[in-house]
């Protein structure tokens, strides 16, 4: 029998509410906090927006936005449907690094999306991604952060998560990855925040020119 792929959908309604359990309010202020960076941009790229509760915060931005909202469970496309915004958002049901479009984006925010990824697939999925933003546009990349120094209690959250999701089928991968390395050297950081004792890092890069 043929191994299911892995997917959000069996967790999808009740993943907000696990991750501010854990979390509190981290993991919304780490994206929330940023969304001034890119108040002026009119072509959006959100990857992996799970239940689309972002939208609602990006409500605060009177420019009209388009966005393209690309999330593979189709579960969480279906929640974040719902979610009440006056931009323009076409959903793709789709994994990113198949989702294919001749438009370049302004701006692209990936929330906790590569800690879903080995190397090898994280490594693909940028480029990927890189290849949508415009020159001198803004990546804002939020997602858990270690080093060597980090402390046990946050390996141990890290590793309580990956026994978790790889238990249910939602990820397979083992470790976190630093994709700081992806980043250099054709971004500029503009910005670096931490949260939750640091276990969390939002980074805003800008693209450079060629």
């Amino acid at each position: 029998m043929a191994k299911r792929e892995p997917s959000y959908d069996k967790i999808a309604q009740h993943y907000d509410f696990l991750s501010r359990l854990v979390f509190f309010k981290s993991q919304v202020k780490a994206q929330t906090e940023q969304l001034g960076y890119i108040k002026h941009c009119k072509k959006l790229l959100i990857v992996g927006g799970g239940t689309g509760w972002i939208l609602k915060d990006l409500n605060a931005i009177t420019q009209p936005i388009a966005i393209v909202f690309v999330e593979a469970s189709i579960e969480m496309i279906a929640l974040a449907k719902k979610v009440d915004t006056h931009h323009a958002v076409e959903f793709v049901h789709q994994d990113i690094e198949t989702y294919q479009t001749d438009q370049f984006f302004d701006a692209v925010l990936t929330p906790f999306l590569f800690d879903n990824f080995d190397w090898a697939k994280a490594e693909k999925v940028f480029a990927h991604i890189d290849a949508l933003l415009a020159t001198k546009g803004i990546w804002i990349d939020v997602d858990f952060y270690l080093n060597r120094q980090s402390a046990l209690w946050k390996r141990t959250i890290l590793k309580t998560m990956h026994l978790f999701f790889r238990f249910i089928n939602v990820v397979r991968v083992n470790d976190l990855i630093d994709t700081s390395p992806f980043f250099k050297p054709q971004y500029i950081p503009i910005t670096e925040k931490h949260y939750y004792g640091n276990f969390i890092k939002a980074v805003v890069y800008q693209k450079r020119l060629p």
